[in-house]
């Protein structure tokens, strides 16, 4: 746990760097004009839907036969707001994954670990395919577990989703300028629990208003700085035992 507290500790120090602020505003304003034009787009689609949904779980009886107009409105809205900032958020953790990943790895990489050789493991398609399946993964968790609300365990789903998605989109990149390609296979299959863990911490920042502003970068920088550090102590771990081998030999 003290490495994830360090990672994450160590996200927010680079978090108030001037120089990441681009870096952390683009990718979101990208996602909320993408999804307000698909909305604009597909706004009676999306209000037929709604329609529907209220339909389904008997809502819309009551609205139309005892909730004032304004109250109707105002739930519709609501609900618009409650599909987009998830939309918006999964958008812009994407958008950072694909694109601003590589400028965060050198800003940390520079800052933190100088001395680290890269042996560039892994490659751009991988990271594309990386973060097709991480997204298509992440939307099975919410289909598979939609009976879930019905009994109000469904609460937890949120924060499942975000944990599997935060930490299979920005493991594989993390290491694949740094990391041999056998040391991303060996470091991505040790520690699992730990990386579910800090997808779960940074997971929860993404549902804190105001703070979800930032939780996509500062997600990138936390799982950056986690993995660069497994891998510095792998690397000293390996020259430690093969030094201690030359010295018995």
């Amino acid at each position: 746990m003290s490495h994830i507290l360090s990672a994450i500790s160590g996200a927010i120090r680079d978090l108030l760097r001037f120089k990441l602020v681009w870096i952390m505003i683009w990718p979101v304003l990208v996602a909320i004009l993408f999804w307000l034009f698909i909305s604009w787009l597909f706004q009676d689609s999306l209000s037929e839907l709604v329609y529907l949904g209220f339909g389904g779980f008997g809502i819309r009886e009551w609205l139309e036969g005892q909730a004032p107009g304004w109250l109707a409105y105002g739930i519709q809205w609501l609900l618009y707001i409650l599909i987009f900032i998830p939309l918006v958020i999964v958008t812009t953790l994407i958008i950072t994954a694909v694109f601003s990943m590589p400028e965060l790895i050198n800003y940390v990489s520079k800052r933190h670990y100088p001395k680290l050789a890269r042996q560039s493991g892994g490659t751009i398609l991988g990271g594309i395919a990386n973060a097709l399946y991480a997204v298509f993964i992440y939307l099975i968790i919410w289909i598979v577990t939609l009976p879930l609300w019905a009994f109000g365990i469904g609460i937890i789903v949120p924060f499942i989703a975000a944990a599997y998605l935060n930490q299979q989109l920005f493991r594989y990149d993390a290491l694949s300028e740094h990391a041999s390609h056998d040391e991303i296979k060996q470091l991505l299959a040790e520690n699992r629990f730990s990386l579910w863990n800090l997808g779960l911490l940074t997971g929860f920042l993404q549902y804190i208003p105001i703070i979800n502003f930032f939780a996509p970068v500062l997600t990138a920088l936390a799982f950056i700085h986690y993995e660069l550090a497994r891998l510095e102590k792998k690397r000293a771990l390996t020259q430690t035992t093969h030094a201690s081998a030359g010295d018995a030999a």
